[in-house]
């Protein structure tokens, strides 16, 4: 489960992750609209994996992030910046498309051995809620696929842009309102 805390951001997600955006070219322009978000869970619980869905001007984004209590050695040129959180103090928000913790992630999520994240709201040590999941996350075949075989020597394919359908073995599709994408696979 993926522990929430009320918390103040400063600064907020969406305005890092748009700062972070206006840095890449293939992310377009235009204004950002967050559609949802899921999450995995880190089995460590060091790390926490949250994934964004949003419209850039006519571009549909994939924004994995993964947030820590130390920077990432070795892994300054992905650094998406930092938070201040109320409760959790400085966090470190890296792509996670770059990030060990959030690959690892994934390939389990595509090889059918973790499912994403239940949320769960929390404040001063006691639990206030569980949210309903704002985008969906199953597995599937890909073409040529059955879903099986050797899966763990395949490479985890995130594309942040969703403008094609990546193939693989196994592909893992969101589900948001009444659109869905393939949102990774494994090759």
């Amino acid at each position: 489960m993926a522990i929430i805390y009320r918390a103040t951001l400063t600064p907020d997600k969406p305005t890092l992750i748009s700062s972070w955006l206006d840095g890449r070219p293939w992310a377009g322009r235009g204004s950002d609209e967050i559609l949802g978000a899921y999450r995995f869970d880190d089995p460590d619980g060091e790390v926490g994996v949250e994934v964004f869905l949003l419209r850039r001007g006519d571009r549909l984004l994939h924004v994995p992030l993964t947030y820590r209590a130390a920077p990432l050695p070795g892994h300054g040129d992905h650094l998406v910046g930092t938070m201040e959180h109320s409760v959790l103090g400085t966090r470190w928000a890296y792509d996670g498309t770059e990030d060990e913790a959030a690959l690892a992630c994934f390939r389990r999520a595509l090889t059918g051995e973790q499912e994403q994240a239940e949320l769960e709201v929390w404040e001063d040590g006691r639990l206030l809620e569980r949210r309903p999941q704002q985008v969906l996350i199953t597995r599937e075949s890909g073409p040529g696929g059955d879903g099986t075989g050797p899966a763990r020597d395949g490479r985890v394919l995130i594309p942040h842009v969703l403008d094609g359908e990546p193939g693989g073995r196994s592909r893992l599709l969101a589900r948001w309102g009444d659109e869905q994408a393939v949102v990774a696979a494994l090759s």
